[in-house]
């Protein structure tokens, strides 16, 4: 059985208008990784991803790079404990 592993992830630069949450989700996808991103009215991206431990790590590497046209000055990463309660990956709406 393979490792679960559950971060929260704050992502600050430019990370908002310039598709970062659809980018997320499209890796999140690919990665076969659970839970959500947002904007936030501070001008971070917020994301939980939770799934196997390696595609997890995958998923914070992916947020210190972002999509194309973001520019990320700097990824906060807090370890949470895995809770199962996603099944897919979502962009959440609001902030």
């Amino acid at each position: 059985m393979k490792e679960k592993r559950r971060v929260h992830v704050w992502i600050s630069g430019r990370v908002q208008g310039v598709f970062f949450r659809a980018f997320t989700r499209d890796a999140a996808v690919r990665e076969g990784v659970a839970g959500w991103v947002r904007n936030l009215s501070d001008g971070r991206v917020e994301a939980v991803f939770e799934g196997d431990a390696d595609r997890v790590e995958r998923m914070v590497l992916w947020c210190h790079e972002g999509s194309p046209l973001s520019h990320v000055d700097h990824v906060d990463v807090r370890n949470e404990v895995p809770s199962g309660e996603w099944s897919n990956f979502d962009i959440k709406i609001g902030r």
